[in-house]
């Protein structure tokens, strides 16, 4: 009897290594000082000791269920941007720039172009978001997942100077709030989606004239990272006084973590498009409206406030970093909280 007898092929684990280094590679910043397979990363902050309070900013999350359908479908190069995004993403909103990544994956059997594959996305979506993947963990589990089925997460850390911080405290009446379109459903209510879909790989491939793709693609649309954009709105000059990132908890859960008390967030349902995904997952689940709005960020994926006089540079800021942004509401005096109308 021997590990590999076991179920862990110490091997594979040596060429999912060697397969992915190229990958690795492409998201290397120059303060990076190790190189892939070493016990840990080491990123230098000589770079950042110019700020007044240089403050490090991080998050963690993971795909969720939506790893099914890349399991169904047997597509795996995407799904890493969706891990990469939703730490970033935070990161992001709290005013940080993400530096460094690391995943890990779980597997019931290390299949080292799969593994290949994954962090494939997961370095497309660090090189989206300008930060290294400086390391990461592949963990051959036999017995506790099947054999075709891995989970996926990833920890981000950023930085910031303290002054920077985006904390909604400068809010006030007027502010007005625009929002960043989404590519879709991105990694948030995929038990509800599951619910409410055949997840068969027939009905999954099947092409919507309505969708301009098969169900499939649309619900496997990589999460946007809408870290250029930011930047580009600060280097615009533009102070963003908050910041929502729209993911499990849709509007209802997530716009008031952005709000300071005795402001209230009013945003129009019909002051941009909702993608046709969330019409169809409305009418086939017979969900209710106000189910979309506290599960699914129904179109818009960041919702950032600022001063009436900054809007158009705001826009014009996200518009060159390639976003899509629209003008979804305003700030008003009131009780914490965010109204729909």
């Amino acid at each position: 009897m021997d590990y590999k007898n076991a179920g862990v092929d110490i091997e594979a684990g040596y060429k999912s290594v060697e397969l992915m280094k190229k990958h690795v590679q492409e998201t290397m910043r120059p303060e990076v000082l190790t190189n892939l397979g070493g016990f840990s990363g080491a990123f230098s902050m000589e770079k950042f000791k110019g700020m007044e309070k240089p403050t490090l900013v991080s998050g963690t999350d993971g795909v969720g269920t939506k790893l099914k359908l890349a399991f169904i479908l047997d597509k795996h190069d995407t799904i890493g941007i969706d891990c990469v995004a939703m730490c970033v993403n935070d990161i992001a909103c709290a005013g940080g720039e993400p530096l460094f990544f690391l995943d890990y994956i779980a597997c019931g059997k290390n299949e080292p172009e799969k593994i290949a594959t994954i962090v494939s996305g997961v370095a497309d979506g660090c090189k989206q978001s300008n930060a290294a993947l400086i390391g990461g963990e592949t963990a051959e589990m036999p017995g506790f997942y099947p054999v075709d089925e891995y989970d996926l997460a990833g920890f981000a850390v950023g930085v910031v100077d303290e002054k920077d911080l985006i904390t909604g405290k400068d809010l006030k009446a007027g502010d007005v709030l625009i929002g960043m379109a989404s590519s879709g459903v991105h990694s948030n209510g995929f038990s509800l989606v599951r619910k409410v879909f055949n997840m068969k790989r027939e009905a999954l491939d099947t092409y919507y004239d309505s969708l301009g793709c098969t169900l499939g693609e649309a619900l496997l649309a990589p999460t946007k990272i809408y870290v250029k954009a930011l930047r580009s709105v600060k280097e615009a000059g533009v102070t963003i006084k908050a910041c929502s990132h729209i993911t499990g908890g849709g509007f209802y859960e997530n716009v008031p973590r952005m709000l300071k008390d005795g402001t209230r967030a009013v945003i129009k349902k019909d002051s941009y498009p909702i993608p046709p995904i969330f019409k169809m997952l409305s009418v086939d689940g017979d969900i209710e409206e106000q189910m979309m709005y506290n599960t699914f960020n129904m179109g818009l994926g960041m919702i950032l406030a600022v001063d009436e006089a900054d809007v158009e540079k705001t826009m014009a800021a996200i518009k060159e970093a390639g976003e899509e942004p629209y003008v979804v509401g305003q700030i008003e005096e009131g009780e914490k909280g965010v109204t729909l109308c």
